[in-house]
């Protein structure tokens, strides 16, 4: 019996002398300037060119590792506002972004308007319907766009179509999408007859064909803004990965991907 409590004993202790070295060389590598993640809260659109963009910046950068939330720029500035804990935001609207400043979230000085797009209309790939403009979305029995209170791309299709006196003629047939992908997708599948969604995501589509873009004067300017937020635990690899975002390599990534260089 008392063999059997020695050994337990001793077991337990190598345990904690164990768990101890494992706790100490964490503390040695965070103190070493190991491995820091970084939470880039992002616009759905962005996606592809900002997949690339963290291969190229990671291999430079080997102690950090860079996580991507996609989704809605809309619903991503409300978990932001509601403290979910991100490192940077890079929204496909401004007024998405200038909530976050008007709320002390994100410095003035610490955004850019990086990039721009076009809202673009898109048909399935060898569509039967006879939809060869913005204005014959009337023959159209389904449409899709993004939900215009939280989908930026979805607020530029409805102030397009309001500004063509089209919205109340259409109206009861949109299909609303929580973000300008899903929007994609359902022209892809041939759910919906016609689709409003960026230019960059239809260009990287063999499943569609872009009809018309829709002037600029019809809806708001279609900028990206990219900020960091404030009081961050990483503050200077968020910098590091924020001005990367602003380099040559980098723009020329988003220009691949029909992104406009604003900078």
């Amino acid at each position: 019996m008392k063999k059997t409590n020695l050994m337990i004993f001793l077991m337990m202790m190598l345990v904690m002398a164990g768990a101890g070295c494992s706790s100490d060389e964490t503390e040695m590598k965070a103190q070493a300037g190991g491995e820091v993640e970084l939470t880039v809260s992002a616009a759905v659109s962005l996606q592809d060119a900002l997949n690339d963009i963290k291969k190229s910046f990671e291999k430079e950068n080997a102690n950090v590792e860079v996580h991507y939330n996609f989704g809605a720029s809309g619903a991503l500035q409300q978990q932001i506002s509601q403290g979910a804990p991100v490192d940077l935001f890079f929204s496909a609207a401004e007024d998405k972004f200038d909530k976050l400043v008007e709320e002390d979230l994100i410095e003035e000085k610490n955004g850019i308007d990086l990039v721009g797009n076009d809202l673009v209309l898109v048909v399935p790939k060898d569509s039967k319907k006879e939809i060869g403009s913005l204005e014959d979305l009337t023959k159209a029995a389904k449409i899709s766009i993004g939900t215009p209170e939280s989908v930026p791309a979805g607020q530029y299709a409805k102030q397009t179509l309001e500004n063509m006196n089209l919205f109340k003629e259409i109206e009861n047939r949109l299909v609303y999408a929580k973000d300008v992908r899903q929007v994609l997708t359902y022209v892809e599948t041939g759910n919906v007859d016609a689709g409003l969604v960026y230019k960059t995501d239809a260009l990287n589509s063999s499943k569609v064909e872009i009809i018309a873009a829709a002037q600029g004067d019809l809806h708001d300017p279609i900028i990206y803004p990219v900020g960091m937020i404030n009081n961050l635990d990483h503050a200077k690899e968020a910098k590091l990965f924020y001005d990367y975002l602003q380099t040559e390599a980098s723009m020329k990534i988003f220009e691949k991907y029909g992104f406009k260089n604003l900078k």
